[in-house]
C-alpha cells in the first residue's frame, strides 16, 4: 500500500499506509491525522481538507481542478499554487511517498 506523509504546521509528520482508490482525506481521517477535518465527507463542499502538495509531487497529483475544487479553495486560507483538497486526490501506487503539508488551520 502507498505511504502518504502528512506534515502539520509544526513539522510533525504522520505517515499513513493508504489503500489505492480512497482519497488522501479518507486515509487521514481513518488514521486520525490531526488537521484534516473533512467535514463534508469528501464531497468537495467544505475545504476542511485543504493541503499543500509538496512541489516535487505536484506533477503526479496535478493542480487543483478547475470548477468545484478551485471554487471551494476560495473558502480556504493561505491558498497557494500547491493547494489541493485532499478529498480530490485519489491514492494510487504512483503516489507512494506523497508528501502533504497541512495549513495552520482549516477554517
Amino acid at each position: 500500500m502507498p505511504l502518504i506523509k502528512y506534515i502539520d504546521a509544526n513539522g510533525t509528520e504522520y505517515a499513513v499506509e493508504a489503500a489505492p482508490g480512497i482519497s488522501v482525506m479518507e486515509a487521514a481521517v481513518k488514521n486520525s491525522v490531526p488537521g484534516i477535518d473533512g467535514d463534508c465527507g469528501g464531497a468537495a463542499a467544505c475545504a476542511t481538507c485543504h493541503v499543500y502538495v509538496d512541489p516535487e509531487w505536484i506533477g503526479r497529483t496535478g493542480p487543483a481542478a478547475e470548477g468545484l475544487e478551485q471554487s471551494m479553495l476560495e473558502f480556504a486560507e493561505d491558498v497557494t499554487d500547491q493547494s489541493r483538497l485532499a478529498c480530490q486526490i485519489i491514492v494510487a501506487d504512483n503516489l507512494d511517498g506523497l508528501i502533504l503539508k497541512l495549513p495552520e488551520k482549516q477554517h
